[in-house]
């Protein structure tokens, strides 16, 4: 009688025996295998600190610069502060005890929304293939209050891989909307502030680098939950936020707008369309950062307004283009999309009309494309070409219908 060659179970016992040259394997060890196997390869497809494969500054830039058109003042921070922060993990076992320590450089990136901030963060990630977790500062609240701990954003991490604690303890968080748990004034807090400055106190020990007690599951901790260790010395935290209004207190530390001959010399070699190139770590003290966070976040930089020439560039340039995106999904269906010039001219006006970044510009090519992608109707040649006439029509229905429904 033929057996499994694992659990030695005769045929009749299994579902199903698979008969094999040399041996058989029944279908209960061929599952038990098949998880062995993605369980191994989860864990290989996370690079630990040693098999890290660290690109130099400038080649972290140039892989940045095939996903993100513009930014290079951001991209070259990034990658300086990300490149000197997983070598310093790299080489950290061949620290002597009396050898100079190296901390570990937190990054706050300032601009308004849609410019790239999140996209910068997550491709650094991905290049590096590491763990990353997208977080929002504004669910957190203080402990004891309704809301998230600060120890969730851990938890995001933990889950990100795999639970897998080492690396865990690796990898690179991005905490958006900083700007919004700033404190209402540049006075401490004389009453309860428990979404604000209380949530700074809380990152604190995070940003700086600490051992934490972190919920598996995230959520709020209670004595029966089960908690799992994590140091975060080696956890990278990059920071965003549009910080709104915070050109006028950096024009009010230039002293741009005060009344006087030699105000007025000076102030001329000041670029007013783009007040956030000036940006200090003052700024954000004075919009509301407690000087601990601020000190703690030591790598700034800014990201420049998007006009219509960069627009136009993300519409169609990027590996990842929108336009791209389009093109490969009618593809699969076996047709061949194009858009004449006038149509990624028109998408960027209307971008730029609704003030919304980049981020804008998926929520247009929506509303032009999804009829186009319903119907799925092909010339004789089997391409479809978008006009200028056809995106038109398409964008004044929609706003008719929001019209109507107001």
């Amino acid at each position: 009688m033929k057996k499994c060659s694992f659990c030695g179970k005769s045929e009749k016992k299994v579902p199903l025996l698979i008969i094999g040259k040399d041996g058989n394997i029944c279908s209960n060890c061929a599952k038990e295998a098949n998880i062995i196997v993605k369980e191994d390869e989860a864990s290989k497809s996370v690079a630990t600190a040693e098999s890290l494969e660290l690109m130099k500054p400038k080649e972290m830039k140039h892989f940045l610069d095939q996903y993100i058109i513009g930014q290079d003042e951001a991209k070259k921070v990034i990658s300086v502060a990300v490149y000197n922060h997983y070598k310093r993990i790299k080489n950290e076992a061949t620290f002597d005890k009396d050898d100079v320590e190296i901390e570990k450089s937190n990054i706050v990136l300032v601009g308004s929304t849609g410019t790239g901030k999140t996209l910068i963060a997550k491709t650094i990630a991905r290049q590096l293939q590491v763990p990353f977790a997208i977080v929002d500062a504004t669910v957190m609240t203080e402990a004891g209050y309704v809301g998230e701990d600060v120890e969730s954003l851990l938890s995001r991490l933990l889950q990100a891989a795999d639970y897998d604690i080492k690396a865990t303890e690796k990898g690179i968080i991005f905490i958006d909307e900083l700007d919004k748990i700033a404190r209402k004034s540049d006075n401490p807090s004389i009453t309860r502030d428990v979404s604000g400055e209380g949530v700074q106190q809380g990152l604190l020990k995070l940003l700086e680098g600490s051992v934490v007690n972190v919920p598996p599951q995230g959520g709020r901790k209670h004595p029966e939950q089960k908690l799992v260790k994590i140091d975060t010395k080696n956890i990278l935290f990059i920071c965003g936020g549009a910080f709104d209004g915070i050109e006028k207190i950096i024009s009010k530390r230039l002293n741009t707008q005060v009344v006087g001959f030699n105000s007025i010399k000076d102030g001329d070699k000041i670029d007013r369309e783009n007040m956030l190139q000036y940006i200090s770590p003052q700024d954000l003290k004075s919009f509301g950062l407690i000087p601990e966070i601020v000190g703690r976040i030591p790598a700034l930089s800014y990201l420049n307004p998007l006009d219509g020439s960069a627009l136009k560039r993300i519409l169609t340039e990027p590996k990842n283009a929108i336009i791209k995106q389009y093109k490969k999904l009618l593809k699969m269906d076996g047709i061949k999309l194009e858009f004449t010039d006038e149509v990624f001219d028109y998408i960027v006006s209307k971008a730029l009309e609704f003030k919304v970044g980049a981020r804008g510009l998926r929520s247009i090519c929506e509303a032009i494309m999804i009829d186009v992608m319903y119907d799925m109707e092909a010339g004789d040649d089997n391409r479809m070409v978008i006009t200028l006439e056809y995106a038109k029509e398409r964008i004044d229905v929609l706003h008719s219908k929001k019209l109507k429904a107001a």
